[in-house]
């Protein structure tokens, strides 16, 4: 019987364990050296000037909103094509979001539609990496430019992704990673934040640790070595060192990972390019996808099928299908604050089609190929 392939799903080794068992015996369970390790060797990787780490890829978006400056009534502009924790992190705050439509080729963020959502209170554009594929940069940075505004890109799907042969992480003013299992490397719970800004780094410190500060230099007082000050109202939202040794192991397979995903892509397209039914997302040419997911894009006028009949049928032969994503404002607390259905007709389109294959590197040829000929059979069947 084949065994059930999900979407996603981590690949830790010996080498892995064996890091995070040397943790295990030392004297620093967390905020110990390999919390800092770890942060210079992301900096350094992914060419920014700083990396700080969070416990989960949610905290890293709250910390970098809040290091913005982000306060109550100002505005974020992101889109509706992304998890939820891209917008819900900014209401945390007190902020207000609102959402651009989408490219139908990428699923990402339209870029020519945002400036008409600009407004006074805007503060903060958030576009994401969706599926690994880098947003037109160096456009949203001249509208961001144009208007005085912040840059947080959310590259959580984007760990190893280049745009324009520069790796993603230093190219906007905060650039957010998540290390869930599924993503491109795993800490198993956990994130970051990238900056090359000493003032949004030295907020993003504190934040993590409920807002406190021991420099004497930034205290009001500093009367003997026990003393520490809170500036400002953070939470504990550190990473311990043993999930920094496993980040540090697997950035280490980083490159190797990246490659695996995307020969199991380009396996995929071979097939799927040639089929009416089944349309991938497009990989624009100055840009290269880490490929975090693999989403097809169901042609249902070609299809004998409904997108629910298709899922059900490729989950019991054991192809762990998923879809990404619903549209944030479509769930019910951003009905109940008064988003509407219909603001964002290309995601609507998109999300009715979409499906997400399975796509990680521990995935073999075989496995790749059984995807394939899984799916162009249930597509392809007729009446």
């Amino acid at each position: 019987m084949n065994t059930f392939l999900p979407y996603g799903h981590q690949w830790v080794d010996e080498a892995d364990i064996q890091a995070v068992t040397e943790v295990m015996r030392s004297d620093w369970l967390t905020q110990g050296p390999k919390v800092q390790e770890f942060e210079e060797k992301l900096a350094n990787y992914f060419g920014a000037k700083y990396a700080v780490t969070f416990s989960s890829g949610t905290c890293a978006l709250h910390a970098a909103y809040f290091a913005a400056g982000l306060k109550k009534g100002e505005g974020v502009i992101t889109t509706p094509i992304t998890f939820v924790a891209t917008a819900n992190a900014a209401l945390f705050l007190g902020a207000e979001v609102d959402f651009v439509d989408i490219e139908p080729e990428t699923a990402n963020i339209n870029v020519s539609l945002i400036e008409e959502k600009i407004t006074t209170k805007t503060k903060v554009i958030a576009p994401v990496d969706f599926a690994g594929q880098p947003v037109d940069l160096d456009e949203i940075r001249a509208v961001a430019k144009k208007h005085n505004l912040i840059v947080i890109e959310d590259a959580c799907h984007a760990i190893g992704s280049l745009y324009k042969g520069k790796k993603i992480g230093g190219l906007s003013d905060l650039t957010v990673f998540s290390f869930h299992p599924v993503k491109n490397m795993t800490t198993g719970e956990g994130g970051a934040v990238l900056t090359n800004s000493s003032n949004f780094y030295e907020k993003l410190s504190m934040f993590r640790n409920h807002g406190i500060t021991r420099q004497p230099e930034k205290m009001k007082d500093s009367p003997g070595p026990w003393y520490y000050e809170m500036h400002y109202l953070g939470n504990n939202y550190r990473l311990t060192d043993m999930q920094c040794a496993l980040g540090l192991s697997q950035l280490r397979k980083l490159t190797s990972f990246i490659n695996r995903r995307r020969e199991i892509m380009e396996r995929y397209n071979r097939v799927f390019q040639g089929m009416e039914e089944i349309k991938p997302l497009k990989e624009k040419n100055d840009r290269l996808s880490a490929w975090h997911i693999y989403v097809i894009k169901l042609n249902l006028e070609k299809i004998y099928k409904t997108r629910q009949e298709i899922f059900n049928e490729l989950r019991n032969k054991g192809i762990g299908v998923q879809i990404h994503y619903i549209p944030v404002y479509w769930q019910p607390y951003y009905q109940q604050i008064g988003f509407k259905k219909g603001i964002c007709p290309n995601a609507e389109w998109y999300y009715e089609r979409a499906l997400t294959l399975p796509l990680f590197p521990a995935m073999t040829d075989k496995d790749a190929e059984r995807v394939v000929d899984t799916v162009r059979k249930i597509v392809q069947a007729k009446k």
